[in-house]
This record gives structure tokens, C-alpha cells and sequence, in this order.
């Protein structure tokens, strides 16, 4: 009797991932029929353990534009649909999926994620033909621009205006003279006293 090995799938708009997770699979065969029949076979282990997949996808795909890729760890097979359109389910058979198919979240993209990626690819296409895209500036010097200082302060090389003359908090209290210091604490200590 064969086993089913563990299943994940990912999909587009025009495409379907499947992962068929199954280290050392020897003697591999898979079938895609137009109407969505995929059917997967394979031994694995020293004791040729068989293992074996008969799915209905959701729909019809393009068997000539789908492809497989065998590896040592799993199969990868990327099923072009025939229609692009994102189908609610990886199998026609509706209720829970089979225990050994999961959704594979590393490849995983939203029907509006993939729409936003659309939408950032044609602006950048748009972008690329809008006048002035490729525009060269040449020799030009930016930093003659005095860009960056627009309050017209004198910057040292490192950009700090050398004309600051406000000091950090640390520096501030390091200057108070000790009287400063010992009113503060009596003033305190008063304030305490009469809370109390």
C-alpha cells in the first residue's frame, strides 16, 4: 500500500506551485492531464517505500506550459492555469483538504498583494517613459547647490554648525556650580517636608 507524501501548494493569478516534499524520491512520475488530473508517484528510503498523490485541481491548465523540477529534498512542479484566475481551493473536491495538503506560506501572495505588485511594476514602466527619466546630469555639481544647510549656518566637514553654542543636558549639568546644586536639594527636601 502506498502513502501520500506531504503536499504544498501556493498560487497566482496564472499559476499554481506544488511542492511535493519527499527527500531521495527515486523512480518519479508525474502526470498532468488539460482538465486538472495530477497524479505523482514515486519510491523512497532504502526499502523503497512508495508513495503516491491523485489530485482533481480546481480547474483546467496548460500542460505545455507547466514544468517540473526534481530535487533531492522534494519535486517542485509549476502548473500554468489555463485561465488566469484565482481559484478558491487547489482541488474541486470542496469540505476540509486532505490531511497530507497544506498551504505553502513561504510562496504564498495574496490576490491584492499581487495586484499591488502589478501596480508598482507599471508605474515604474510608466516612470521609465515619462520625460526626463533619463535625464543625464553630467559634470553638474549638486554641492555647490547648498542643498542640505538651507539655514545658511557654517558647517564643519562633519556638518555641525560651528556657531552652536547650546550644550547637551550632560554638559549643562556638569557646568552648575555646586551652590546651584545644594539650593536645588534643600528646595526639594523642603517641598518633601511639606507634602508630608
Amino acid at each position: 500500500m502506498s502513502r501520500h507524501p506531504s503536499l504544498k501548494w501556493a498560487q497566482r493569478s496564472d499559476k499554481v506551485f506544488i511542492t511535493i516534499d519527499l527527500p531521495d524520491a527515486q523512480d518519479v512520475k508525474l502526470k498532468l492531464e488539460p482538465e486538472g488530473k495530477f497524479v505523482f508517484s514515486a519510491t523512497s528510503g532504502s526499502d523503497k517505500i512508495p508513495y503516491e498523490v491523485d489530485l482533481d485541481l480546481f480547474d483546467s491548465v496548460d500542460v505545455n506550459e507547466s514544468k517540473a523540477s526534481v530535487g533531492s529534498r522534494n519535486i517542485c512542479y509549476l502548473v500554468k492555469k489555463l485561465e488566469n484566475k484565482w481559484w478558491s481551493r487547489l482541488i474541486k473536491q470542496g469540505g476540509k483538504p486532505p490531511v497530507f495538503l497544506k498551504v505553502d506560506w513561504d510562496k504564498w501572495v495574496d490576490e491584492d498583494e499581487e495586484l499591488d505588485e502589478k501596480r508598482v511594476v507599471d508605474e515604474d514602466e510608466e516612470l521609465d517613459e515619462k520625460p526626463g527619466a533619463d535625464m543625464d546630469f553630467g559634470d553638474f555639481d549638486f554641492s555647490k547647490m547648498n542643498m542640505g544647510n538651507m539655514g545658511g549656518a557654517d558647517l564643519d566637514a562633519a556638518g555641525y554648525d560651528e556657531n552652536d553654542d547650546s550644550d547637551t543636558e550632560d554638559e549643562n549639568a556638569e557646568e552648575a556650580s555646586p551652590a546651584d546644586t545644594k539650593e536645588e536639594a534643600s528646595t526639594s527636601v523642603e517641598a518633601d517636608a511639606k507634602k508630608a
